[in-house]
């Protein structure tokens, strides 16, 4: 064949040796012994030969266009190594398994504190009752002592029985047990240090026992002996009563306000044998004529008008029985003649008033 037809001279004797020695060391070379052909042309070592392992195991290459490079270059963010030490992967806590659960028992707690605090928190001391219970809320609480006629201090045990009192939690029955227990309560020193620095003085055991002084809403009794002050007719009779009703029971107090002489007005529920009925203590003095409507002109409380005519109606009918305070001021023989007219213990009380303001001048 001419030499004309190359671009380039034919390969040297050395690569004509080196495919040679190929040759040579090829099993399958043209020095390997004829073997018989099949129909077709093909022979019977090409029909028997395996497929070549590098066709079975080939892997795809995938090119990437330059916009698919630059559009993957674009969605990466280059963060400082500093930034990546506070960086907060904020996607985790978008699964509602991540926040309900804390969500939840954050406001199951926050609604037992505030149903504590409303319900179940005992107060101290009048001071201690927030302006919005006033006419919303009732005390319920065990009468630990009767001062007069009208008013008693209640030792506040919220949630009764079913908050363990009486049972758990144990509510004093004298004063001396009700001193030791509630002096070292922060809350009651921390009210008798305020009353201290305000007033100088402490007007009553109520900041220093951690009690409740609740003044009957409706009514006022005979006024008792203090002071040197004579007492009223039927005071001592008044007095025992209350005593005998309503010390040592448990009682719910309905408040309305609290009074110049920082005391709760309010109502008073007691509940008595046989059938454990709600007796409204105010109503039972008036029956009894142990008491009169209270006759102040501006302060007065009630409970709400229907109170009042009841009150005034009781009243009227322990007048016409003439019992108790009303049997006093008869004349003559058989009670017939002129009557002594009651003196009430609002005029009691501004008589005495008097006499001090001309005992001063």
């Amino acid at each position: 064949m001419g030499w004309g037809l190359w671009s380039s001279p034919p390969p040297s004797d050395s690569m004509g040796s080196n495919s040679s020695s190929a040759n040579n060391n090829n099993p399958t070379s043209s020095s390997a012994p004829n073997r018989p052909t099949l129909p077709g042309g093909a022979s019977t070592s090409e029909a028997e030969a395996p497929p070549q392992r590098s066709a079975l195991f080939a892997t795809t290459t995938t090119t990437t266009t330059p916009a698919l490079e630059n559009k993957k270059e674009k969605k990466k963010k280059y963060i400082s190594w500093n930034d990546s030490l506070n960086a907060t992967d904020w996607e985790q806590y978008k699964d509602p398994r991540i926040f309900v659960p804390p969500a939840l028992v954050v406001t199951l707690a926050f609604g037992f504190w505030a149903f504590w605090r409303s319900y179940l928190r005992r107060l101290a001391g009048a001071g201690h009752i927030a302006p919005g219970y006033f006419r919303r809320r009732s005390l319920l609480g065990k009468v630990t002592s009767v001062g007069d006629g009208d008013g008693f201090h209640l030792f506040h045990t919220p949630g009764g029985r079913l908050a363990g009192w009486g049972w758990l939690r144990s509510v004093p029955k004298d004063r001396k047990e009700l001193k030791g227990r509630t002096v070292s309560d922060l809350a009651c020193i921390a009210a008798d240090a305020l009353f201290l620095s305000t007033y100088g003085l402490v007007y009553n055991w109520e900041l220093i026992m951690c009690q409740i002084s609740v003044r009957l809403a409706g009514v006022d009794a005979p006024e008792g002996a203090h002071f040197g002050k004579p007492a009223q007719p039927y005071a001592a009779e008044s007095l025992e009563f209350l005593r005998s009703y309503i010390l040592g029971r448990r009682v719910r107090a309905y408040i309305y306000k609290r009074d110049q002489y920082e005391r709760v007005v309010a109502t008073a529920f007691v509940r008595k044998p046989p059938f454990f009925l709600r007796k409204d203590v105010s109503m039972e003095l008036l029956k009894r004529g142990l008491a009169t409507v209270y006759e102040a002109k501006t302060g007065a409380e009630f409970g709400g008008p229907k109170k009042e005519q009841a009150y005034k109606a009781a009243e009227a009918v322990a007048k016409k029985k003439r019992v108790g305070i009303w049997s006093v001021g008869r004349a003559g023989f058989f009670g017939i003649g002129k009557r002594e007219a009651l003196e009430s213990p609002k005029a009691y009380k501004d008589r005495i008033r008097q006499m001090e303001a001309g005992s001063k001048k």
